[in-house]
Formats: C-alpha cells, sequence, structure tokens
C-alpha cells in the first residue's frame, strides 16, 4: 500500500490548517505524524479518509482517490471513539465482523481478552481507555492495506502504552502500513520508520527515523519538545 499526497492545502474560512503539505508512506512503513494539537494532522487524516471533501492538491491511495473504494483498503482509528457506546463489547466485535469483509473477529477476541477487557460489558460504562483499547482491537483486526491511527494512546494511561504499541505491531497485516499520529512521542518513536514534524499547517521536519537521530544527535522526543517548545 502506497500513500502519496501532493502539495494539499486546506482552509477553514480565513485559517490556513494545510499549506502545501507532501507525504508519501511506501509499503510495510510505519510513518509518525508528529505534532500539537492544532498542527493539522487531524485535518490531514480526515483527508485521507474522505470525511473532507474540500481541498486543493492531491491525495492518492494505492492509486485511488479518497472515497469508498480507497477506504475498503483504510482501517482508521479517529481520535475519538467510532464504536456505538451503547453496544456491549461483543456486540462491537459482531458489528465489524458483519460489516468489514476482511475482519478476523477471532484476533479480535484475542485482542480484547488480553487486554482484559470485559465483553459483557456496555462500551459507554468503560473508561475512556477501555474505550479506546476496544477501538484499536477492532481497528487492528481487520486486513487492511492501511492503518490510520489518530492519536492511538492518547487516553491510555502511561503503563499501556507499550504494551498497545506492541498490539499495533503484532497486529499490523503482511505488507501493511501504519500512519500514526500523535504528539506523544517518546512512548512510540522506537517502532517509527519514518517522522514528519507538521507544524502550523507544514512539513518542518521530516525524514526516517534512524537518519533523524544521527545527524540532529537527538531522538525525536527530544527534537519534538526542541520544535514545538513555544507552541501552547
Amino acid at each position: 500500500m502506497t500513500l502519496e499526497i501532493k502539495n494539499l492545502k486546506k482552509n477553514y474560512g480565513e485559517v490556513e490548517a494545510l499549506k502545501g503539505v507532501n507525504i508519501f508512506v511506501k509499503p510495510g512503513q510505519i510513518v509518525g505524524l508528529l505534532g500539537p494539537n492544532g498542527s493539522g494532522k487531524t485535518t490531514i487524516i480526515k483527508t485521507i479518509t474522505g470525511l473532507l471533501s474540500s481541498y486543493e492538491g492531491e491525495v492518492s491511495i494505492n492509486g485511488n482517490s479518497p472515497g469508498v473504494l480507497a477506504n475498503s483498503d483504510i482501517s482508521y482509528l479517529p481520535d475519538k471513539s467510532h464504536v456505538p457506546t451503547w453496544m456491549k463489547v461483543s456486540q462491537s466485535v459482531d458489528f465489524f465482523s458483519d460489516f468489514y469483509t476482511d475482519f478476523d473477529k477471532p484476533k479480535a477476541l484475542e485482542m480484547l481478552t488480553n487486554m482484559e477487557i470485559p465483553l459483557n460489558r456496555k462500551i459507554k460504562s468503560l473508561s475512556r481507555g477501555q474505550q479506546e483499547k476496544v477501538g484499536l482491537s477492532l481497528v487492528m483486526a481487520r486486513n487492511a492495506k492501511l492503518y490510520i491511527l489518530d492519536e492511538p494512546i492518547g487516553a491510555v494511561d502511561p503503563a499501556s502504552r507499550d504494551f498497545i504499541m506492541e498490539t499495533i505491531l503484532k497486529n499490523q497485516s503482511d505488507g501493511g502500513s501504519i500512519l500514526i499520529s500523535s504528539h506523544i512521542i517518546a512512548d512510540i518513536e522506537n517502532n517509527l520508520d519514518y517522522a514528519i514534524f507538521l507544524k502550523q499547517g507544514e512539513v518542518f521536519l521530516e525524514g526516517e527515523a534512524n537518519k533523524l537521530r544521527e545527524e540532529k544527535g537527538k531522538n525525536l522526543d527530544e527534537l519534538f519538545r526542541e520544535v514545538f517548545k513555544n507552541v501552547v
């Protein structure tokens, strides 16, 4: 799966949310879209997934424009719960199984069990962190070509973050690419092949993760803090 974005621009009224962003994700690659809130991460993701249709530039997912055909290859975890909260956890698994032909139900149940999520509980009765784990399990149980994860560890306690990242990597489909958006860098940086730093709607810094560390003499978390030290 390849994802290519060329000169992507998006305005909200007089506000320039994206100012000519270029991104290329190779098959099997794990790419970090890194930046504080308001940097443009979610706008990029909503454009890729077809949730935003008014923009300038080009977006190509395996040669297809955003829409129904492209979305069949994408498994998307938004930054807010996308699963009906009135459902029991077990019902949400059945719902995804009925909706997606590439959904692996045994894999989903295994992930939920490993995360100690009670299947008979209604989702609305779970903590925010538990709800995120449910959403992540459902998304990663698909045999997708591109996984888009918007702040997947934002509400998860620090002790669980390594386990969450291990779950993501373990359940990535063969050849599947991952685009992971985050402002929590320390807990994901060792898993990234490529890093893109977004600042005020522009790509401020990008490169292969290991090369950036070597060239800058700092890890990605230290680079992030340096780039965004004055951003509130």
